[in-house]
């Protein structure tokens, strides 16, 4: 089936210590299209007329600056913005001056339009996204048909908050009956389960800080803060 050609990266990470195995193939997938746009691949004219219209997230942006390929992010800027110069010209310019008025009214919702339209774009995440949504179909389907798998998905850490209501709607919409409540029952336990695990240890980390507690051990929680950080926003901290 063709989900079988995602299984290997999603096997991968639910069998990492991971607090959100979806937040490491989401990172995955974000370093190896960084890389692909930084690469060779700009100077390619159906990227570049994509990387012109779309252009980037501020996330992306912030990763492709840290790349060593500063002349390649230059010359992909450089088109993106000529090419935000002309529309905005033309959008703002094409409304035609009222009956009897000597100034041209300009078209502001054109212009609002386009801007808002840019700034919900990026070349990087729509790359990702469609990759993306199949881990989280491949996830279901070797939860329905490997066992293994599924004891690997419920002696997991969980998932953070936002992949874990990826996966419940995923679920809703192409699950039923008791295949739907099994799923649904198990995600509801590793993700609750584990976000009190985290929560503990979270607040042992500021209990650590009261002098009464100067000699007590840490526990698990030296690292409970970036642990967190993982389940409620997807973020790694670097």
């Amino acid at each position: 089936m063709k989900e079988k050609l995602y299984t290997i990266p999603v096997t991968d990470a639910f069998r990492e210590d991971s607090e959100c195995p979806l937040c490491s193939m989401y990172k995955q997938l974000e370093s190896n299209a960084v890389e692909y746009t930084m690469g060779p691949s700009y100077m390619e004219d159906d990227v570049r007329a994509e990387t012109d219209k779309k252009g980037f997230c501020e996330k992306h942006i912030r990763m492709m600056y840290k790349n060593q390929n500063r002349l390649g992010l230059a010359l992909m800027l450089s088109t993106h913005m000529d090419e935000t110069i002309r529309t905005i010209e033309k959008l703002s310019t094409s409304q035609k001056p009222a009956s009897g008025s000597f100034f041209k009214k300009p078209a502001c919702s054109d212009v609002k339009s386009y801007i808002d339209q840019l700034h919900s774009t990026c070349f990087i995440c729509e790359r990702i996204e469609s990759t993306f949504q199949r881990y989280l179909a491949t996830i279901l389907y070797l939860y329905k048909t490997e066992d293994d798998f599924k004891q690997t998905f419920n002696a997991s850490k969980g998932i953070c908050t936002k992949h874990y209501g990826g996966l419940y709607q995923l679920a809703i919409s192409s699950l039923t009956g008791k295949q739907l409540e099994c799923f649904l029952s198990d995600l509801n336990r590793i993700y609750l389960s584990n976000m009190k695990r985290v929560r503990e240890d979270l607040e042992w980390f500021k209990d650590k800080f009261d002098y009464r507690n100067n000699d007590a051990p840490w526990k698990n929680s030296q690292d409970a803060l970036p642990r967190t950080v993982i389940k409620t926003n997807s973020v790694y901290l670097e």
